[in-house]
């Protein structure tokens, strides 16, 4: 194997400073002998969507470039995109980009989405009433980061914790995150399904019907074309039924999907690697995702 002939490009936190996971950049290129990119990109809520997007999507762009990855010695077909949290919510969103863009099409072989956020279709999932108050992520934190991900108007917030803030026109989309469908039945338990309520916000919120907020809200048709893909979703997380939803959806399509399900993880533990907050959950899931990523790119 030559040297650096594999590329990653890592993605984590949109809305408060970046999570400390240089480590794991620097750890995921020393053991795989590849090149990772981590995207510096212009955080909310001074830079709200799509400018983080935007600026993501112009870094992958740029790194996809043939001219780009010969200068750094990659392997064009031994390319993986990943992220988490947040990061995962934008790794999972340009990958869907990228494949129904004709220059950058299939340049992926691979993706991988730690305890990703997917949606903001539906904000009552039985993880979200499970986890409404964490560890580490609660509901209402999640909500206020992801509104300032997107506006200052409060308004939204408030319609978000209700379940109330989708917009008139985007009633389709519901089928797309049922939970009572795609979530394994071990998880719904007792849960009874109810929709959210539509438009009772105002039309200047359409922009919750942009899929790259919510790449779970995609049609199977754009689903089918995705890479393989490496999910971890953790038990004691709010997340977590994004993550196991998204893996039904994806399987259903055809995608080939590694799925670890971590019953004993928490939201972010990435970010607890190191001191001050050391947690040995945080190394396990590193090793998980460094292993994968060895043997399938």
């Amino acid at each position: 194997m030559e040297s650096k002939d594999r590329g990653c490009c890592y993605k984590n936190n949109f809305t408060y400073g970046q999570a400390p996971l240089d480590l794991l950049n620097r750890l995921t290129a020393n053991k795989l002998d590849a090149v990772v990119v981590g995207v510096d990109y212009r955080l909310a809520p001074q830079y709200q969507f799509p400018t983080p997007y935007e600026d993501v999507i112009s870094v992958v762009k740029f790194f996809l470039e043939d001219k780009t990855l010969a200068e750094y010695g990659v392997d064009p077909t031994r390319i993986c995109i990943s992220g988490d949290s947040s990061g995962g919510t934008l790794a999972a969103g340009v990958v869907q980009q990228i494949q129904n863009d004709p220059e950058f099409k299939n340049k992926f072989k691979a993706q991988a989405l730690i305890y990703p956020g997917l949606q903001l279709v539906d904000i009552s999932m039985p993880s979200h009433q499970e986890y409404e108050h964490g560890p580490v992520l609660s509901r209402n934190m999640a909500i206020e980061l992801g509104c300032l991900y997107l506006t200052n108007d409060k308004a939204l917030s408030q319609a978000i914790r209700k379940n109330q803030h989708m917009p008139h026109g985007s009633g389709h989309l519901f089928k797309l995150v049922n939970w009572s469908t795609f979530l394994p039945e071990k998880y719904r338990k007792q849960h009874v399904y109810t929709e959210p309520v539509l438009g009772r916000l105002n039309t200047s919120f359409s922009i919750l019907l942009d899929n790259r907020l919510s790449p779970l809200a995609t049609n199977d048709s754009q689903l089918q074309n995705l890479p393989l893909t490496y999910v971890v979703t953790c038990q004691h997380d709010i997340l977590r039924d994004d993550g196991l939803i998204y893996v039904s959806r994806l399987r259903n399509a055809g995608v080939k999907v590694s799925h670890d399900h971590i019953e004993d993880g928490v939201h972010g533990a990435l970010s607890f690697m190191t001191l001050p907050v050391y947690l040995q959950l945080g190394i396990r899931i590193k090793d998980k995702y460094i292993n994968w990523l060895e043997e399938n790119l």
